[in-house]
Protein backbone atom coordinates (compact mmCIF):
# COMPACT_ATOMS: atom_id res chain seq x y z
CA UNK A 1 0.00 0.00 0.00
CA UNK A 2 1.42 3.19 -0.74
CA UNK A 3 1.74 5.71 1.95
CA UNK A 4 1.54 9.52 2.17
CA UNK A 5 2.58 12.00 4.90
CA UNK A 6 0.87 14.78 5.94
CA UNK A 7 3.20 17.53 7.04
CA UNK A 8 0.47 20.27 8.40
CA UNK A 9 0.57 22.17 11.45
CA UNK A 10 -3.14 22.41 11.65
CA UNK A 11 -4.51 19.65 13.34
CA UNK A 12 -8.17 19.01 12.36
CA UNK A 13 -7.42 20.01 9.06
CA UNK A 14 -4.28 17.07 8.70
CA UNK A 15 -6.51 14.89 10.40
CA UNK A 16 -9.02 15.73 7.45
CA UNK A 17 -6.84 15.17 4.95
CA UNK A 18 -5.82 11.77 6.21
CA UNK A 19 -9.24 10.41 5.81
CA UNK A 20 -9.56 11.65 2.54
CA UNK A 21 -5.84 10.43 1.84
CA UNK A 22 -7.56 7.21 3.29
CA UNK A 23 -10.04 6.70 1.31
CA UNK A 24 -7.69 7.02 -1.93
CA UNK A 25 -6.21 3.21 -0.52
CA UNK A 26 -2.91 5.30 0.86
CA UNK A 27 -2.03 4.79 4.69
CA UNK A 28 -1.23 7.91 6.00
CA UNK A 29 0.40 9.85 8.81
CA UNK A 30 0.70 13.31 9.77
CA UNK A 31 2.96 15.57 11.32
CA UNK A 32 2.10 19.27 13.12
CA UNK A 33 6.36 20.54 12.63
CA UNK A 34 9.53 19.64 10.48
CA UNK A 35 11.09 18.01 13.72
CA UNK A 36 7.99 15.39 13.65
CA UNK A 37 8.42 14.93 9.93
CA UNK A 38 11.38 14.13 9.79
CA UNK A 39 10.45 11.62 12.39
CA UNK A 40 7.86 9.93 10.64
CA UNK A 41 9.88 10.14 7.46
CA UNK A 42 12.97 7.91 8.84
CA UNK A 43 10.62 5.42 10.18
CA UNK A 44 8.82 4.99 7.27
CA UNK A 45 9.82 6.63 3.47
CA UNK A 46 6.39 8.02 2.15
CA UNK A 47 5.68 7.70 -1.54
CA UNK A 48 4.26 11.47 -1.36
CA UNK A 49 4.89 14.22 0.91
CA UNK A 50 1.47 16.53 0.89
CA UNK A 51 3.98 19.60 2.91
CA UNK A 52 2.44 23.17 3.80
CA UNK A 53 5.07 25.75 3.56
CA UNK A 54 4.60 27.60 6.96
CA UNK A 55 5.32 25.50 10.26
CA UNK A 56 5.90 26.06 13.60
CA UNK A 57 9.92 25.33 13.70
CA UNK A 58 10.65 26.88 10.22
CA UNK A 59 9.68 26.95 6.26
CA UNK A 60 8.56 23.47 4.97
CA UNK A 61 11.14 23.82 2.25
CA UNK A 62 13.62 22.62 4.90
CA UNK A 63 12.86 19.10 3.95
CA UNK A 64 13.53 18.91 0.42
CA UNK A 65 16.88 20.34 1.33
CA UNK A 66 17.61 16.76 2.68
CA UNK A 67 18.37 14.39 -0.22
CA UNK A 68 19.02 11.39 1.65
CA UNK A 69 15.80 12.03 4.09
CA UNK A 70 13.55 12.77 0.58
CA UNK A 71 14.80 9.74 -1.08
CA UNK A 72 12.38 8.74 -3.72
CA UNK A 73 9.02 10.94 -2.23
CA UNK A 74 7.07 12.63 -4.42
CA UNK A 75 7.11 16.10 -2.91
CA UNK A 76 3.09 17.96 -3.06
CA UNK A 77 2.84 21.65 -1.85
CA UNK A 78 0.27 23.17 0.13
CA UNK A 79 -0.57 26.55 -0.07
CA UNK A 80 -3.11 29.44 0.04
CA UNK A 81 -3.04 30.78 -3.11
CA UNK A 82 -2.45 29.36 -6.84
CA UNK A 83 -0.35 32.36 -7.04
CA UNK A 84 2.82 32.92 -10.11
CA UNK A 85 4.84 32.43 -7.41
CA UNK A 86 3.57 29.22 -5.99
CA UNK A 87 3.81 28.02 -9.59
CA UNK A 88 7.63 29.50 -9.41
CA UNK A 89 8.62 28.11 -6.06
CA UNK A 90 6.94 24.58 -6.87
CA UNK A 91 9.40 24.37 -10.12
CA UNK A 92 12.46 26.17 -7.96
CA UNK A 93 12.44 22.91 -5.57
CA UNK A 94 11.37 20.31 -7.40
CA UNK A 95 7.62 19.65 -6.10
CA UNK A 96 5.85 17.93 -8.55
CA UNK A 97 2.16 19.56 -8.09
CA UNK A 98 0.78 21.75 -5.57
CA UNK A 99 -3.03 21.84 -3.64
CA UNK A 100 -4.74 25.10 -2.96
CA UNK A 101 -5.90 25.23 0.95
CA UNK A 102 -8.99 24.23 2.08
CA UNK A 103 -8.21 21.65 -0.16
CA UNK A 104 -11.47 19.54 -1.68
CA UNK A 105 -11.63 15.98 -1.85
CA UNK A 106 -11.67 16.06 -6.27
CA UNK A 107 -8.12 18.20 -5.68
CA UNK A 108 -6.68 15.90 -3.21
CA UNK A 109 -7.80 12.94 -5.68
CA UNK A 110 -6.38 13.78 -8.68
CA UNK A 111 -2.95 14.72 -6.89
CA UNK A 112 -2.98 11.22 -5.82
CA UNK A 113 -4.05 9.42 -8.93
CA UNK A 114 -0.75 10.81 -10.68
CA UNK A 115 1.80 10.17 -7.70
CA UNK A 116 4.77 8.40 -9.52
CA UNK A 117 8.08 8.27 -7.93
CA UNK A 118 10.87 11.01 -9.48
CA UNK A 119 12.69 8.05 -9.95
CA UNK A 120 10.34 6.40 -12.76
CA UNK A 121 10.15 9.91 -14.74
CA UNK A 122 14.38 10.01 -14.67
CA UNK A 123 14.43 6.68 -16.10
CA UNK A 124 12.05 7.53 -18.57
CA UNK A 125 13.99 10.77 -19.72
CA UNK A 126 17.03 8.76 -19.95
CA UNK A 127 15.49 5.93 -22.56
CA UNK A 128 14.34 9.13 -23.91
CA UNK A 129 18.10 10.69 -24.46
CA UNK A 130 19.31 7.14 -25.35
CA UNK A 131 16.78 6.95 -28.29
CA UNK A 132 18.09 10.71 -29.09
CA UNK A 133 21.40 9.09 -29.68
CA UNK A 134 20.57 5.79 -31.21
CA UNK A 135 17.85 7.64 -33.67
CA UNK A 136 17.90 11.23 -33.61
CA UNK A 137 14.28 11.64 -31.86
CA UNK A 138 13.16 12.92 -28.73
CA UNK A 139 9.24 12.17 -27.94
CA UNK A 140 7.55 13.85 -30.67
CA UNK A 141 10.40 16.12 -31.90
CA UNK A 142 13.26 15.06 -34.15
CA UNK A 143 16.67 16.92 -34.14
CA UNK A 144 20.33 16.33 -32.92
CA UNK A 145 21.26 20.47 -33.00
CA UNK A 146 22.33 22.04 -29.82
CA UNK A 147 19.15 24.09 -30.00
CA UNK A 148 17.57 21.33 -30.06
CA UNK A 149 19.24 19.33 -27.20
CA UNK A 150 18.67 22.73 -25.07
CA UNK A 151 14.76 22.06 -25.74
CA UNK A 152 14.99 18.49 -25.29
CA UNK A 153 16.57 19.63 -21.72
CA UNK A 154 14.18 22.13 -21.09
CA UNK A 155 11.29 19.75 -21.61
CA UNK A 156 12.44 17.57 -19.51
CA UNK A 157 12.87 19.57 -16.56
CA UNK A 158 9.26 20.88 -16.80
CA UNK A 159 7.36 17.70 -17.86
CA UNK A 160 7.60 15.99 -14.33
CA UNK A 161 6.08 19.52 -12.43
CA UNK A 162 2.63 21.22 -12.90
CA UNK A 163 3.87 24.43 -14.11
CA UNK A 164 2.64 25.97 -16.94
CA UNK A 165 4.70 26.30 -20.09
CA UNK A 166 5.05 29.24 -23.00
CA UNK A 167 6.01 27.72 -26.44
CA UNK A 168 7.20 30.05 -28.90
CA UNK A 169 8.64 30.03 -32.43
CA UNK A 170 7.67 30.82 -36.03
CA UNK A 171 4.92 28.84 -37.53
CA UNK A 172 5.57 25.37 -38.59
CA UNK A 173 8.33 24.55 -36.13
CA UNK A 174 7.01 22.22 -33.80
CA UNK A 175 4.88 24.03 -30.83
CA UNK A 176 2.27 21.01 -30.79
CA UNK A 177 5.02 18.30 -30.84
CA UNK A 178 6.45 19.82 -27.65
CA UNK A 179 3.51 20.21 -25.80
CA UNK A 180 2.72 16.58 -26.62
CA UNK A 181 6.22 15.58 -25.45
CA UNK A 182 5.55 17.39 -22.24
CA UNK A 183 2.15 15.57 -21.87
CA UNK A 184 3.52 11.95 -22.52
CA UNK A 185 6.53 12.54 -19.90
CA UNK A 186 3.97 13.86 -17.40
CA UNK A 187 2.69 12.43 -14.41
CA UNK A 188 -0.68 13.39 -16.52
CA UNK A 189 -0.18 11.19 -19.52
CA UNK A 190 -3.23 8.74 -18.47
CA UNK A 191 -5.36 11.62 -18.92
CA UNK A 192 -6.70 13.52 -22.10
CA UNK A 193 -3.90 16.03 -24.00
CA UNK A 194 -6.25 17.99 -25.71
CA UNK A 195 -5.53 20.52 -28.64
CA UNK A 196 -7.42 23.79 -29.53
CA UNK A 197 -6.24 26.70 -31.96
CA UNK A 198 -7.46 29.91 -30.28
CA UNK A 199 -7.08 31.82 -34.13
CA UNK A 200 -9.64 29.18 -35.73
CA UNK A 201 -12.53 29.49 -33.76
CA UNK A 202 -15.13 31.83 -34.12
CA UNK A 203 -15.04 34.95 -32.14
CA UNK A 204 -18.33 34.24 -31.33
CA UNK A 205 -18.58 30.45 -30.48
CA UNK A 206 -15.11 30.64 -28.36
CA UNK A 207 -15.98 31.09 -25.30
CA UNK A 208 -18.74 28.21 -25.09
CA UNK A 209 -15.53 26.02 -26.89
CA UNK A 210 -12.98 26.44 -24.00
CA UNK A 211 -15.55 27.09 -21.13
CA UNK A 212 -18.63 24.95 -22.21
CA UNK A 213 -22.26 26.21 -21.94
CA UNK A 214 -25.48 25.33 -20.34
CA UNK A 215 -28.74 24.48 -22.44
CA UNK A 216 -30.52 27.34 -23.43
CA UNK A 217 -27.85 29.72 -22.46
CA UNK A 218 -28.14 30.89 -26.08
CA UNK A 219 -30.25 30.64 -29.37
CA UNK A 220 -28.87 27.46 -30.59
CA UNK A 221 -27.36 26.13 -27.32
CA UNK A 222 -30.42 22.67 -27.23
CA UNK A 223 -28.35 20.78 -25.06
CA UNK A 224 -25.41 21.37 -22.22
CA UNK A 225 -21.93 21.51 -23.82
CA UNK A 226 -18.45 20.54 -21.92
CA UNK A 227 -16.05 22.90 -22.82
CA UNK A 228 -12.14 21.96 -23.65
CA UNK A 229 -10.95 22.71 -20.27
CA UNK A 230 -13.95 20.04 -18.48
CA UNK A 231 -12.73 17.41 -21.32
CA UNK A 232 -9.33 17.68 -20.71
CA UNK A 233 -9.43 17.35 -16.61
CA UNK A 234 -6.53 15.90 -15.51
CA UNK A 235 -4.54 15.92 -18.82
CA UNK A 236 -3.70 19.01 -20.44
CA UNK A 237 -4.50 21.33 -22.19
CA UNK A 238 -2.90 22.91 -25.48
CA UNK A 239 -3.75 26.82 -26.34
CA UNK A 240 -1.95 27.47 -29.63
CA UNK A 241 -2.14 30.77 -30.80
CA UNK A 242 -3.03 32.49 -27.81
CA UNK A 243 -2.54 35.62 -28.39
CA UNK A 244 -5.12 35.71 -31.19
CA UNK A 245 -8.27 35.35 -28.17
CA UNK A 246 -10.35 37.77 -27.66
CA UNK A 247 -9.63 40.40 -25.05
CA UNK A 248 -12.68 39.53 -22.59
CA UNK A 249 -12.51 35.87 -22.90
CA UNK A 250 -8.35 36.25 -21.49
CA UNK A 251 -9.83 37.60 -18.51
CA UNK A 252 -12.05 34.38 -18.07
CA UNK A 253 -8.67 32.41 -19.02
CA UNK A 254 -6.49 34.36 -16.09
CA UNK A 255 -9.45 33.59 -13.94
CA UNK A 256 -9.62 29.78 -13.72
CA UNK A 257 -5.75 29.71 -14.13
CA UNK A 258 -5.92 32.00 -10.52
CA UNK A 259 -8.55 29.95 -8.88
CA UNK A 260 -8.43 26.74 -10.78
CA UNK A 261 -12.56 27.05 -11.25
CA UNK A 262 -14.30 27.74 -14.22
CA UNK A 263 -18.31 28.62 -15.26
CA UNK A 264 -19.78 27.56 -18.12
CA UNK A 265 -21.80 29.81 -20.38
CA UNK A 266 -25.05 30.57 -18.81
CA UNK A 267 -23.79 29.35 -15.53
CA UNK A 268 -23.81 30.39 -12.15
CA UNK A 269 -22.15 27.29 -10.47
CA UNK A 270 -18.18 27.16 -10.46
CA UNK A 271 -16.92 23.93 -11.16
CA UNK A 272 -13.19 22.87 -10.36
CA UNK A 273 -10.78 22.09 -13.27
CA UNK A 274 -8.07 20.14 -12.73
CA UNK A 275 -5.72 20.94 -16.15
CA UNK A 276 -2.32 21.68 -17.27
CA UNK A 277 -1.56 24.47 -20.28
CA UNK A 278 0.26 24.36 -22.30
CA UNK A 279 -0.07 27.69 -24.53
CA UNK A 280 1.74 28.57 -27.72
CA UNK A 281 2.43 31.78 -30.03
CA UNK A 282 3.82 32.25 -33.35
CA UNK A 283 4.47 35.97 -32.85
CA UNK A 284 6.22 38.10 -30.08
CA UNK A 285 3.96 37.82 -27.14
CA UNK A 286 5.63 41.17 -25.84
CA UNK A 287 4.45 42.76 -29.22
CA UNK A 288 1.11 41.76 -28.67
CA UNK A 289 0.85 43.12 -25.75
CA UNK A 290 2.40 46.42 -26.76
CA UNK A 291 0.02 46.39 -29.62
CA UNK A 292 -3.07 45.92 -26.87
CA UNK A 293 -3.88 42.25 -28.33
CA UNK A 294 -2.61 40.18 -24.94
CA UNK A 295 -3.29 41.02 -21.51
CA UNK A 296 -0.17 41.45 -19.98
CA UNK A 297 -1.02 39.70 -16.59
CA UNK A 298 -2.05 36.81 -18.44
CA UNK A 299 1.51 36.58 -20.23
CA UNK A 300 3.04 36.47 -16.89
CA UNK A 301 0.51 33.72 -15.38
CA UNK A 302 1.39 31.66 -18.51
CA UNK A 303 4.55 32.31 -19.28
CA UNK A 304 6.05 30.49 -16.01
CA UNK A 305 8.26 28.31 -18.09
CA UNK A 306 9.36 29.45 -21.41
CA UNK A 307 10.19 27.11 -24.33
CA UNK A 308 11.45 28.49 -27.79
CA UNK A 309 11.67 26.39 -30.59
CA UNK A 310 14.64 27.55 -33.60
CA UNK A 311 13.56 28.13 -37.16
CA UNK A 312 14.71 25.29 -39.41
CA UNK A 313 17.01 27.80 -41.22
CA UNK A 314 18.51 27.68 -37.64
CA UNK A 315 19.51 23.83 -37.66
CA UNK A 316 20.75 22.68 -40.98
CA UNK A 317 22.06 20.31 -39.85
CA UNK A 318 18.92 18.19 -38.65
CA UNK A 319 17.65 18.88 -42.13
CA UNK A 320 19.05 15.57 -43.45
CA UNK A 321 17.59 13.50 -40.37
CA UNK A 322 14.39 14.88 -41.03
CA UNK A 323 14.22 14.39 -44.25
CA UNK A 324 14.53 10.71 -43.27
CA UNK A 325 12.05 10.61 -40.52
CA UNK A 326 9.81 12.45 -43.38
CA UNK A 327 10.29 9.89 -45.91
CA UNK A 328 9.95 7.06 -43.99
CA UNK A 329 6.51 8.01 -42.43
CA UNK A 330 5.33 8.79 -45.67
CA UNK A 331 7.03 5.46 -47.41
CA UNK A 332 4.79 3.51 -44.23
CA UNK A 333 1.80 4.99 -45.14
CA UNK A 334 1.95 4.48 -49.34
CA UNK A 335 3.74 1.13 -48.48
CA UNK A 336 6.63 2.12 -50.67
CA UNK A 337 10.74 3.40 -50.26
CA UNK A 338 11.66 6.62 -51.74
CA UNK A 339 15.15 8.15 -51.11
CA UNK A 340 16.19 11.40 -51.89
CA UNK A 341 19.37 11.99 -54.46
CA UNK A 342 22.72 14.04 -53.02
CA UNK A 343 21.34 16.75 -55.37
CA UNK A 344 17.90 16.96 -54.08
CA UNK A 345 19.67 17.47 -50.68
CA UNK A 346 21.25 20.10 -51.45
CA UNK A 347 18.78 22.27 -53.35
CA UNK A 348 16.79 21.76 -49.62
CA UNK A 349 19.88 22.89 -47.37
CA UNK A 350 19.52 26.23 -50.16
CA UNK A 351 16.05 27.05 -49.00
CA UNK A 352 14.89 29.48 -46.39
CA UNK A 353 11.91 27.49 -45.11
CA UNK A 354 9.48 30.16 -44.64
CA UNK A 355 7.10 27.29 -43.29
CA UNK A 356 9.50 25.59 -41.22
CA UNK A 357 9.20 21.85 -40.67
CA UNK A 358 5.95 21.81 -41.56
CA UNK A 359 6.60 23.06 -44.96
CA UNK A 360 9.46 20.40 -45.17
CA UNK A 361 7.09 17.76 -44.81
CA UNK A 362 4.23 18.95 -47.13
CA UNK A 363 7.33 19.54 -49.80
CA UNK A 364 8.77 15.90 -49.18
CA UNK A 365 4.73 14.51 -49.69
CA UNK A 366 4.62 16.56 -53.12
CA UNK A 367 7.84 15.25 -54.34
CA UNK A 368 6.94 11.99 -53.06
CA UNK A 369 3.45 11.94 -55.13
CA UNK A 370 5.39 13.32 -58.48
CA UNK A 371 8.04 11.20 -58.49
CA UNK A 372 7.53 7.44 -60.11
CA UNK A 373 10.88 6.21 -59.24
CA UNK A 374 12.45 5.26 -56.05
CA UNK A 375 14.86 8.56 -56.12
CA UNK A 376 13.20 11.54 -55.23
CA UNK A 377 15.21 14.41 -57.49
CA UNK A 378 15.55 18.17 -57.34
CA UNK A 379 12.83 18.31 -60.15
CA UNK A 380 10.06 19.16 -58.07
CA UNK A 381 11.55 21.15 -54.99
CA UNK A 382 11.39 24.44 -54.33
CA UNK A 383 13.53 26.40 -56.19
CA UNK A 384 15.37 30.19 -56.97
CA UNK A 385 15.18 30.83 -53.56
CA UNK A 386 19.06 31.22 -52.40
CA UNK A 387 19.86 30.89 -48.62
CA UNK A 388 21.14 35.14 -48.31
CA UNK A 389 17.93 35.85 -50.49
CA UNK A 390 15.25 35.80 -47.07
CA UNK A 391 11.53 36.22 -47.31
CA UNK A 392 10.48 38.63 -49.72
CA UNK A 393 7.14 40.23 -48.25
CA UNK A 394 5.08 42.39 -50.55
CA UNK A 395 5.33 46.37 -49.80
CA UNK A 396 2.22 47.85 -48.16
CA UNK A 397 2.72 51.37 -49.35
CA UNK A 398 3.05 53.31 -52.63
CA UNK A 399 6.46 53.17 -53.83
CA UNK A 400 8.17 56.09 -55.19
CA UNK A 401 8.73 56.51 -59.11
CA UNK A 402 11.14 53.80 -59.89
CA UNK A 403 12.12 52.46 -56.45
CA UNK A 404 10.49 49.43 -56.08
CA UNK A 405 12.15 47.06 -53.90
CA UNK A 406 14.83 44.78 -55.86
CA UNK A 407 13.39 41.16 -56.06
CA UNK A 408 10.34 42.15 -54.28
CA UNK A 409 6.44 42.48 -55.54
CA UNK A 410 4.77 46.39 -55.10
CA UNK A 411 1.29 47.31 -53.96
CA UNK A 412 -0.09 50.32 -54.09
CA UNK A 413 -2.63 51.76 -51.51
CA UNK A 414 -4.83 55.19 -51.54
CA UNK A 415 -5.24 57.33 -48.59
CA UNK A 416 -8.19 56.38 -46.68
CA UNK A 417 -8.74 53.15 -47.69
CA UNK A 418 -10.19 50.86 -44.70
CA UNK A 419 -7.91 48.28 -42.86
CA UNK A 420 -10.06 45.64 -43.63
CA UNK A 421 -9.73 46.80 -47.68
CA UNK A 422 -5.89 46.47 -47.09
CA UNK A 423 -5.87 43.47 -45.43
CA UNK A 424 -7.92 41.63 -48.31
CA UNK A 425 -5.33 42.99 -50.99
CA UNK A 426 -2.23 41.87 -49.03
CA UNK A 427 -3.12 38.96 -48.37
CA UNK A 428 -4.26 38.24 -52.18
CA UNK A 429 -1.08 39.59 -53.59
CA UNK A 430 1.04 38.23 -51.04
CA UNK A 431 -1.00 34.56 -52.38
CA UNK A 432 -0.66 35.37 -55.84
CA UNK A 433 3.28 36.84 -55.48
CA UNK A 434 3.93 33.19 -54.12
CA UNK A 435 2.09 31.21 -56.82
CA UNK A 436 -0.81 30.30 -54.48
CA UNK A 437 1.32 28.67 -52.07
CA UNK A 438 -0.91 28.62 -48.98
CA UNK A 439 1.89 28.16 -46.44
CA UNK A 440 4.66 30.27 -47.61
CA UNK A 441 1.86 33.02 -48.31
CA UNK A 442 0.86 32.28 -44.19
CA UNK A 443 4.52 32.07 -43.25
CA UNK A 444 5.59 35.71 -44.78
CA UNK A 445 2.91 37.43 -43.72
CA UNK A 446 3.17 35.78 -40.11
CA UNK A 447 -0.21 34.48 -39.18
CA UNK A 448 -1.07 30.59 -39.24
CA UNK A 449 -1.94 28.78 -41.77
CA UNK A 450 -5.76 28.46 -40.47
CA UNK A 451 -5.58 31.88 -40.17
CA UNK A 452 -5.23 32.39 -43.94
CA UNK A 453 -7.63 29.53 -44.53
CA UNK A 454 -10.56 31.45 -43.18
CA UNK A 455 -9.63 35.17 -44.21
CA UNK A 456 -9.77 33.18 -47.86
CA UNK A 457 -13.09 31.65 -46.43
CA UNK A 458 -14.37 35.12 -46.01
CA UNK A 459 -13.31 36.62 -49.19
CA UNK A 460 -15.58 33.98 -51.17
CA UNK A 461 -11.77 31.86 -52.37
Amino acid sequence: MAHALIVEDDVDAARMMAQLVAAEGFSAATAQSLREARRQMAMQQPDVVLLDLQLPDGNGMALLDDADLMGNSEVVLMTGHATLETSIQALRYGAADYLVKPVSARQLQGILSRVMKPSVLQDEVRTLHDDLRRTGRFGHLVGTSPAMELVYEQVARVAGTSVTVFVTGESGTGKELVARTVHDLSRRRAKPFLAVNCGAISPNLIESEIFGHEKGSFTGAERQHQGFFERAHGGTLFLDEITEMPLELQVKLLRVLETGTLMRVGSTTPQETDVRVVAAANRDPAQAVSQGRFREDLLYRLNVFPIELPPLRERPDDLPLLVTHFLHDIGQREGATKRVTQAALDRLAQYRWPGNVRELRNVLQRAWVMTSGPEITDQWLPRNVPLTAGVAVPAVAAPAPGAAAPGAATIEVTVGTTLAAVERQVILATLNYYGHHKERTAAALGVSLKTLYNRLKDYGL
